[in-house]
């Protein structure tokens, strides 16, 4: 072996696919790698709840301030027919969720050390950039979304409130010392806020079931209605979200499992189940949010509506309940909090995988902040409340534009039987994808070929 590796070390020997899991690397996200004990001998319910967290950690971006403003524009204007997008996109995230939970589990890789590995350097460089952009425009969904939050509970004015959000480097510092198992326990936390604030909201305003039904059936007319198709697409952008796909294949890797096949099905099993349980529970928050704009708003004639604020002022005086607005203000706040703290381990993790760079987490979390600031508050200052209702849609479908290009490495990666091994994907399942991955890349076609 050590005649090999000295081969290798002069280039004699080009490392090879089947070297690709043995290779030296650091661990994803190494100060929580298998941080979080797994019972080796207990019942199936105790093995679930070491696996459950990450799955919730990953559905936060389901419900972050990004789908609140596709989902009021798409619910206000045309009522529940693009409950049947919400649908579609979370069976998406669902397939290719599993996907990169299989590639951190099977290979020991995040998809961002996969990509730096696989490809040639100006090619990872790229993937790397395009990533950074995706997170971004999720950080700008983010620190709006807080903003708003801020301005309407507490009447802070929303350039302030971008200011402010800053400060919540300070926030995150505090979580990760306690250890990753205490920030899944936050994030789910409020999680159920959010949860019991449009629980509140859909009891209010009285919607019809039928219609609702109705609406998960997909109609041509998404696709063939450019307005419609803009905001579907900015849906499936907040749903299925790039960056998702890095955080999922690393965070999984917090389990202390055994490395081996026995322990990397079994972790790929609960991890499976912890996943889509997960994204079904985000999929009736997301859907409640279209709901409650198709029934408050498209259905009292207010169709205009298409922005977090307009909906706020609108809400108690609709559906007659004193603290309708509230609620939503609370929920808005705990989503973007929430996202917050996704956002900052996916960047973690892009730029240790693609670059192999490590920054210290308060570091990093400011340079994504202050990326994301900028344009915040210089759209803000310019445009005001309508500016930033504006923003928020396009941000949601710059991260559509950006989905292929982590979809596609991803299948590529789990297809590969020299880098998965035992645990590559099925035939059945390699057609299911890839299908999902021309679905992704020809709606984006589509909508640039109408923009421009």
């Amino acid at each position: 072996m050590q005649e090999v590796a000295e081969k290798i070390g002069r280039k004699e020997i080009l490392p090879t696919d089947s070297m690709w899991q043995s290779s030296k690397r650091d661990n994803s996200l190494s100060e929580v790698f298998a941080s979080v004990p797994v019972p080796k001998d207990g019942s199936f319910w105790k093995k679930l709840l070491a696996f459950s967290g990450p799955g919730l950690m990953v559905a936060v971006g389901y419900m972050d301030p990004g789908n609140w403003a596709t989902d009021i524009a798409g619910g206000a204007q045309f009522g529940y027919t693009l409950l049947s997008v919400i649908l579609i996109s979370n069976v998406f995230a669902i397939i290719l969720q599993y996907l990169a939970l299989k590639l951190g589990i099977a290979t020991g890789m995040d998809l961002a050390q996969a990509c730096r590995e696989h490809y040639s350097k100006p090619v990872s460089f790229t993937l790397w950039i395009l990533c950074e952009v995706a997170i971004a425009a999720c950080d700008l969904a983010e620190v709006i979304g807080a903003a708003l939050a801020l301005n309407l509970l507490f009447h802070i004015p929303l350039t302030w409130g971008i200011v402010i959000t800053a400060f919540d480097v300070l926030l995150i510092l505090f979580f990760q010392h306690k250890g990753f198992r205490f920030i899944e326990s936050v994030v789910a936390s409020l999680i159920f806020v959010i949860l019991a604030c449009f629980g509140y909201e859909i009891v209010a305003s009285h919607p019809a079931v039928f219609p609702i039904l109705a609406g998960l059936v997909p109609q041509k007319q998404i696709v063939f209605d450019p307005s419609m198709l803009y905001i579907a697409i900015g849906i499936l952008g907040a749903t299925v979200m790039p960056h998702n796909l890095y955080l999922h294949s690393s965070i999984v890797q917090t389990r202390n499992y055994e490395r081996n096949d026995v322990g990397k099905k079994m972790a790929i099993k609960y991890a499976t189940i912890d996943s889509t349980a997960s994204l079904l529970f985000a999929f009736f928050i997301n859907a409640a949010i279209l709901i409650l704009a198709g029934a408050a708003f498209h259905n009292n004639g207010h169709k205009e509506v298409a922005d977090i604020t307009v909906a706020y002022k609108l809400l108690d005086p609709l559906l007659g309940a004193t603290i309708a607005s509230t609620l939503f203000a609370v929920a808005l706040l705990a989503s973007g909090q929430n996202s917050t703290l996704t956002g900052t381990l996916a960047g973690q993790i892009v730029m240790e995988g693609f670059l192999h760079i490590k920054l210290k987490p308060w570091l990093r979390r400011l340079i994504t902040r202050m990326i994301a600031i900028v344009p915040a508050f210089i759209i803000t200052y310019i445009y005001g409340e309508r500016g930033v209702a504006n923003l928020l849609v396009l941000s949601q479908v710059i991260l559509s534009m950006q989905l292929s290009f982590a979809v596609i490495p991803l299948i590529v990666f789990t297809n590969d039987k020299n880098k998965m091994g035992a645990f590559v994907n099925k035939a059945p399942t390699k057609v299911v994808v890839w299908c999902v991955a021309a679905i992704i890349l020809g709606l984006n076609l589509y909508l640039l070929t109408k923009a421009f």
